[in-house]
């Protein structure tokens, strides 16, 4: 499947958009206004997706007819979750869980034993479940 792409022409209109943020030959990146004002829009007026984008300058850079859906039903979501700064703030990479490979630079001596005993813990913890689970398969 291929992805549309944007001509540098349609690209130095779509920048002129007031609505856009940003834009690059695969994506466009909406404003904060225009994604909170078409939510609401769509909510409160009863406009159609294809008709909110279309007022807001997009008809003639031949969006697939289904992207104002999609876009308006993902923004339908936050605005209903977190509200109005739910699309307001950008909020991509700062998911507050700590993810990937515990940092190694600057750590203290007593900040990796804690990290080394709490892994030992878990890791003993883990095969005593798993010799339960062995000796359970053997009764059977």
């Amino acid at each position: 499947m291929t992805k549309r792409r944007f001509t540098k022409e349609e690209i130095e209109d779509l920048r002129k958009n007031v609505n856009v943020s940003k834009c690059s030959e695969k994506a466009i990146s909406y404003s904060k206004e225009f994604k909170i004002s078409a939510v609401k829009r769509y909510l409160e007026e009863g406009l159609s997706p294809a008709q909110i984008f279309k007022e807001a300058g997009f008809e003639p850079f031949g969006l697939k007819k289904d992207v104002p859906k999609l876009r308006l039903l993902e923004w339908r979501k936050i605005y209903g979750t977190k509200g109005e700064t739910g699309l307001s703030v950008e909020t991509r990479g700062k998911g507050g869980t700590r993810r990937g490979r515990p940092k190694t630079k600057g750590v203290t001596d007593a900040d990796r034993i804690e990290r080394l005993e709490t892994e030992n813990a878990y890791l003993k913890a883990e095969n005593a479940f798993l010799a339960k689970l062995r000796a359970a398969k053997r009764k059977e």
